[in-house]
C-alpha cells in the first residue's frame, strides 16, 4: 500500500502537475524516513497537506528529521498533526 501511495504522489506530481515544489519536498523527505510505509499528497491540489503512514516507533524521529529536511529545502515550517486508526464502527 505505501508503494502505491508513493506511486499517486509520483503521477500527481509529474502526469497532472498538482502538488507544487513545497509538496513535492514534504512528500520526498517523508519517503527517506526510516518506518515511513508510504506518503502522499492528500486534498484537492495546488497545496495543503501530505499523509503518511509511520510505525508508531518512528513518529518521533519521522516528525523531527521530516520537519528539518523540509526546511532545509523551501524555508519553511511543517505542521505534524498525530492520529492513529482505530476499530471503526461496529454492531453490538
Amino acid at each position: 500500500f505505501g508503494e502505491l501511495m508513493k506511486a499517486s504522489h509520483q503521477s500527481l506530481s509529474e502526469d497532472y502537475e498538482v502538488t507544487g515544489d513545497e509538496m513535492d519536498a514534504l512528500a520526498e523527505a517523508a519517503w527517506q524516513q526510516d518506518g515511513v510505509l508510504g506518503s502522499r499528497m492528500t486534498g484537492g491540489g495546488f497545496g495543503g497537506s501530505t499523509i503518511s503512514l509511520v510505525e508508531e516507533n518512528f513518529v518521533d524521529e519521522f516528525i523531527q528529521e521530516t520537519g528539518r529536511i523540509y526546511t532545509e529545502k523551501t524555508g519553511l515550517s511543517a505542521d505534524f498533526y498525530v492520529v492513529e486508526i482505530g476499530d471503526g464502527p461496529v454492531v453490538q
